[in-house]
């Protein structure tokens, strides 16, 4: 009776230890973090989309979305652990997609259940695989991109770019098929702007509900989407005797 007991004790524990080993792959490449809160990211819609390029300190953890010399989007990022380092090099935008999904972490199902897991560890009959959501996916080279996920304050993801949902979706309105990636130790523009660019404090937020992350809800939630109007945008004339309205005229509809 005690041999079974102990047995059975060191099975519950056993099954424990490889739930958190899941759990802590998850929350590398492909985990969330906690939701927006009241972190705000600010970005101007470019005056020329083809003139955008995009840098990534790996340093300062921060992304630089830039025109020219203007700074359209400075945002945090969490970039590659120790053994899944994030590339360096010069790269380009090469797909976007906003539903993808891991093809490594995430959950093994059967009806209502759920578990954490890798793709390569089947749960046997009746179970089927379903990826980590990794929202607005842009990748710059095969294997790597940036996506939504928890901005930790030291480099824990699984080579990929993570980008706050309050950013995300700005970032992927930013770039386009061929934007230029510029991915290095560091940057001058780490001492130009990086020290203005604040960190969220959400990275160790619980995950959502599993039957949320597993579902396509997970990707048409509401996230802060807006660019704001670009400050250099040329203003419209100010009035003058020549285009000003005649007194009592009406205006041309």
């Amino acid at each position: 009776m005690i041999e079974n007991s102990v047995r059975g004790s060191w099975i519950s524990y056993l099954k424990l230890a490889c739930l958190a080993a899941a759990a802590s792959l998850l929350a590398g490449c492909a985990g969330m973090g906690g939701g927006e809160g009241n972190y705000h990211t600010t970005a101007y819609a470019p005056l020329n989309p083809d003139d955008v390029r995009v840098k990534v300190s790996l340093k300062t953890q921060n992304v630089y979305v830039e025109e020219g010399d203007q700074l359209l989007m400075g945002t945090p990022t969490c970039v590659g652990k120790p053994g899944y380092p994030t590339p360096t090099g010069d790269y380009a935008v090469t797909d976007k997609m906003r539903d993808k999904r891991s093809a490594i972490y995430g959950y093994w199902t059967n009806g209502s259940e759920a578990h954490p897991g890798t793709s390569s560890q089947s749960r046997g009959p009746g179970w089927h695989y379903v990826g980590y959501p990794m929202a607005y996916w842009v990748e710059f080279t095969p294997g790597f991109g940036f996506h939504e996920g928890p901005i930790w304050p030291y480099p824990r993801s699984h080579g990929c770019l993570h980008l706050h949902e309050a950013a995300v979706v700005k970032f992927w309105k930013l770039v386009h098929i061929g934007t230029p990636v510029e991915i290095a130790y560091s940057l001058p523009e780490d001492e130009k702007w990086g020290r203005s660019i604040e960190r969220p404090t959400d990275y160790a937020d619980p995950d959502p509900a599993p039957a949320l992350m597993i579902s396509d809800e997970w990707f048409t939630k509401p996230r802060e989407d807006e660019l704001e109007p670009n400050p250099k945008a040329a203003a419209p004339p100010a009035p003058t005797a020549s285009n000003a309205p005649a007194s009592g005229a009406s205006p041309a509809l």
